[in-house]
């Protein structure tokens, strides 16, 4: 990681620094969620059609994602808590914005807005948190109190927005995040450090132009996926969208590889760690945040649970979740290695959806949820700390900084895509069983069923990518064995990223 951080001002404890940081962090991981409950009634309210419907959650992720690494590279330009700082004020003006909204056009961009504010503070905080701490055990301790805090962010903001939602409306979702972020903000104006900057002209040194490339083909490339619903895989709509999306990022390839300062150094993806590890997440990551969106959907439309209800749903997966990455995660780690720790959490995963493609339309949470339900959350609780050590093994100090920008870039791009691509083949799916007769419930559950499946065989993928490209290398380092572990990117279920 590029810069240092000053120590902290006098009379305060690292700990206080890092409190703050992890509120912040724990506000901005569940406002990836926290939507997800009140969908419906936004659709209600706003008018929404089913297709825009999911550009509520896709508009903070992509945003979140596709700006990542500018935001790291600013805030080295710039400094790390003006960064932070400012990003925690965007963030709480476009909370209040969405809280506002009177339509789907006003909403969307206060979310995408509230993304890019998400981003500023996201892309410091790990680089000030392992600034505060110089003991490597001080400063493992440290990210795995921050790795729990994403990890278990993302279901808690399911159950958080459904209670709000039911007890007052969806419009005070947003409206909380404006107590914490002022609280954040003024907290961290007297106990964060005052990071050293590295200077110079941003003009030339930011890179705008790639984070424009990449955040516009994302955008495309999600848009194509969700209007497949209404005009089909092969329509010329779909395949002109994906085309454009296609020679955006492509462009941004070209930019990277040519820039004297790019935000994404291409090399780094010559390491087989580095390459799989991401590419293993995108695709586990998309599985998880679309089972996150389609059971909560499922409780609510075919089971008729209330908001408050559906987001309880995921309190056992948030539960475990946590139990097991604090836990059992770090003593598995070290006798097995992050290598299988990984791949029975990803097995675990996927025989989790896989139980969920038998779903009737007359169900019981008890009966056909529960277990389910609890077996991603102890996968999820071993493959997310794995990944991310796996992610982070062979970076070296100068690359630390743009290897986790990557890997929290892979999450939130990962989680857009899963959400876009699991929501738009159950709508279409349960579209056609409805067209053929069968009642609302059925339709519905078919086109859920149809998703966890295509879930699943993502997970799977996963596992494969993991089992093949992740081998360890013959006569290389053993990283269980490390003393003092590179640090750690985000680890939220589709929740969030962190980076620097």
């Amino acid at each position: 990681m590029s810069g240092t951080s000053a120590p902290v001002p006098p009379g305060r404890s690292p700990a206080v620094a890092l409190a703050v940081l992890c509120g912040a962090t724990l506000m901005i991981i569940l406002d990836g969620t926290i939507v997800t409950v009140a969908l419906p009634a936004m659709q209600r309210d706003l008018g929404f059609s089913p297709a825009g419907l999911t550009w509520v959650m896709n508009a903070y992720m992509l945003a979140f994602g596709g700006l990542l690494l500018l935001a790291g590279r600013l805030g080295d330009l710039l400094g790390r808590k003006r960064m932070l700082l400012a990003g925690l004020a965007l963030f709480t003006a476009a909370s209040l914005a969405c809280g506002l909204s009177g339509g789907p056009g006003s909403l969307i961009a206060a979310r995408f807005a509230q993304g890019a504010g998400a981003a500023m503070v996201s892309a410091v905080s790990l680089g000030m948190i392992v600034g505060l701490y110089a003991q490597p055990r001080e400063r493992a301790r440290a990210i795995g109190v921050y790795s729990f805090v994403g990890a278990a962010g993302a279901s808690v903001g399911l159950v958080l927005g459904g209670v709000l939602t039911q007890a007052l409306s969806w419009h005070w979702i947003f409206f909380v995040n404006l107590p914490v972020g002022a609280a954040a903000g003024l907290a961290g104006l007297r106990v964060l450090p005052a990071a050293e900057r590295r200077g110079g002209a941003l003009r030339g040194n930011a890179d705008a132009l790639g984070a424009l490339l990449i955040t516009s083909g994302l955008m495309t490339g999600v848009y194509a996926l969700i209007g497949t619903a209404r005009y089909g895989w092969g329509s010329a709509r779909t395949l002109g969208f994906a085309a454009a999306a296609a020679v955006l990022i492509g462009g941004f390839v070209l930019r990277e590889a040519t820039a004297a300062r790019p935000l994404l150094r291409l090399g780094v993806l010559a390491s087989r760690r580095v390459s799989g590890a991401n590419l293993a997440q995108a695709l586990v990551i998309a599985a998880a945040f679309g089972f996150q969106v389609l059971i909560v959907l499922y409780l609510q439309r075919v089971l008729h649970y209330s908001p408050a209800g559906a987001g309880l749903g995921l309190l056992p997966a948030a539960l475990v979740i946590g139990m097991v990455s604090l836990g059992a995660t770090a003593r598995l780690t070290a006798r097995f290695g992050e290598r299988a720790v990984l791949l029975a959490g990803l097995a675990l995963v996927a025989a989790a959806l896989a139980g969920l493609t038998g779903l009737p339309a007359a169900g019981s949470y008890a009966v056909h949820v529960l277990a389910p339900v609890l077996a991603f959350g102890v996968g999820g609780g071993l493959m997310l700390p794995a990944l991310a050590a796996l992610g982070m093994s062979d970076a070296t100090p100068a690359d630390a900084g743009v290897v986790s920008g990557l890997f929290n870039t892979t999450q939130q791009v990962g989680a857009a895509i899963g959400v876009a691509l699991l929501s738009t083949l159950a709508a279409g799916r349960s579209g056609q069983l409805s067209q053929a007769g069968l009642t609302t419930a059925a339709a519905l559950t078919g086109g859920y069923r149809l998703a966890f499946a295509v879930g699943a065989g993502l997970a799977a993928a996963a596992f494969g990518v993991a089992a093949t490209v992740l081998r360890p290398q013959r006569g290389g380092p053993q990283p269980a064995g490390d003393p003092e572990p590179a640090p750690a990117a985000g680890t939220g279920a589709g929740a969030g990223a962190r980076s620097r």
